[in-house]
């Protein structure tokens, strides 16, 4: 069944090569249309999609150009990155946005089909992994990886939380290969397939994972973080795109520095902007795109996120996705670095993600509320229960934000100690004697 899911993964890549590219003109050369292919609800490549649509920086840039050619933006929405790729090996689409993994197939099959493309930028990123989880239903008994061998697992072959998924089994000692029976499925197919108990876990990418759980339709069995490796999405251009348009390159890439400062500056009416066009709720955008969200945004390509990329080629061979896939010739970092300019491109590069803190997003509020400690935000929920939006808060030994009503707690002493996952949790008490597991409620009441 696995080889089936990867023979149909790689059929839906290897469309045939067709018609004219994005880069269509018309009127005699006086209109250029520029197709960019993204993913509206995949948040964390907003800043080069779903809110660089909504803004309008990159039509504003292009009308900045002044170069007597009209021109126009083409935005096409997918669920994944795969049908991107197609597109763009067809000619189709000029600049897309995808996940880590999604991005190396995007390499291989450029270069398969003589249609290279070159990573240009990153959009989201966490450096340790916390953008994937896999998840389970609510009731469910499984309590660690190791309960899924013989499961069914549903996910996306060739994915990010793909990556994470076969990572996290082989560390638990089960063979992804073997030891379960893995669903290849679009997100909502296997979310739906979670609901309905026809796979016992989904392991997915942002945001599917957090609104499960923010519906109380999931609830966290593995925390991606744990990993300890950079997951990230990014920006792929055509090669003969860039070439022939690279002032408009640029332009985008400035686009996409705007909406990310927009996005730093002003993370609650970017989650709120995102949220009215995706219709995710507006709570399940800022857990990862919030000022202390799983996820940092910036264009700079980060030496760490390159590294990255080299250690998920073998995970993608060993699933026969691809074949070798050169890094370091598919990274090309001259057209942000033009883009940003080389003093403001080496000060991104320099900075730090924003430290892990917990926070309460109170009704009406424009801003968050940030607390010191789990306990303190806590204490804050218990006392304005009834006028909040949501209540965040960093798993204690990765730093990834959940929920505070979904995390797992632990009390240690007068400690009160979030997790995303029971086996974090269960990780923390095996070195903390009289640390023990205890419920929300409990949690609050502790603090009353």
């Amino acid at each position: 069944m696995n080889r089936t899911a990867v023979a149909v993964s790689a059929l839906v890549l290897l469309l045939p090569l067709s018609a004219c590219g994005g880069d269509a003109e018309a009127g005699g050369g006086s209109t250029v249309t520029v197709t960019v292919g993204y993913q509206s609800r995949t948040i964390n490549t907003v800043t080069a999609g779903t809110l660089l649509r909504s803004l309008g920086s990159f039509e504003k840039q292009l009308d900045a150009l002044n170069d007597g050619v009209r021109y126009k933006v083409s935005w096409q929405d997918y669920a994944t990155g795969a049908p991107i790729t197609a597109q763009m090996t067809a000619g189709k689409i000029d600049i897309g946005s995808m996940g880590d993994f999604p991005l190396l197939i995007n390499a291989a099959r450029g270069k398969q089909l003589d249609r290279p493309t070159r990573l240009v930028s990153v959009t989201g990123y966490n450096l340790r992994g916390g953008l994937n989880t896999i998840v389970t239903a609510p009731g469910s008994r499984l309590a660690s990886l190791k309960d899924l061998k013989g499961k069914k697992v549903s996910t996306s072959v060739g994915s990010a939380a793909d990556g994470t998924l076969v990572r996290a089994l082989q560390r638990a000692g089960i063979d992804p290969a073997d030891d379960i029976e893995k669903l290849n499925q679009q997100p909502a197919v296997g979310a739906s397939a979670l609901a309905a108990g026809s796979t016992d876990a989904l392991s997915q990418f942002v945001a599917w994972p957090g609104l499960l759980a923010h519906q109380g339709k999931a609830k966290a069995l593995y925390d991606g973080a744990r990993l300890n490796l950079p997951t990230f999405h990014g920006v792929t251009a055509r090669q003969d795109f860039a070439e022939r348009r690279p002032a408009v390159l640029e332009a985008f890439l400035k686009a996409q520095a705007e909406a990310t400062d927009y996005l730093n500056e002003h993370p609650v009416d970017a989650a709120e902007t995102v949220a009215k066009a995706t219709g995710l709720p507006a709570e399940v955008v800022y857990l990862y795109n919030g000022a202390h969200g799983i996820a940092t945004f910036d264009p700079a390509i980060r030496p760490q996120l390159v590294a990255a990329l080299k250690q998920d080629v073998p995970v993608l061979k060993s699933a026969e996705l691809t074949g070798d896939v050169d890094v370091d010739s598919f990274v090309d970092d001259r057209y942000v670095r033009k883009a940003l300019g080389p003093k403001a491109y080496a000060e991104r590069l320099a900075a730090k993600p924003a430290p892990a803190r917990s926070e309460a997003w109170p009704e009406g509020a424009a801003k968050t509320v940030t607390f010191t400690s789990p306990s303190a935000l806590l204490r804050y929920v218990a006392g304005h229960r009834d006028t909040l939006r949501a209540a965040y808060v960093p798993d204690t030994t990765t730093g990834t934000l959940w929920f505070a009503d979904r995390a797992v707690w632990v009390a240690d002493g007068g400690d009160l100690l979030p997790f995303v996952a029971p086996d974090t949790a269960r990780a923390y008490l095996a070195g903390h004697a009289g640390a023990r597991i205890v419920s929300y409620a409990d949690a609050l009441e502790r603090v009353s």
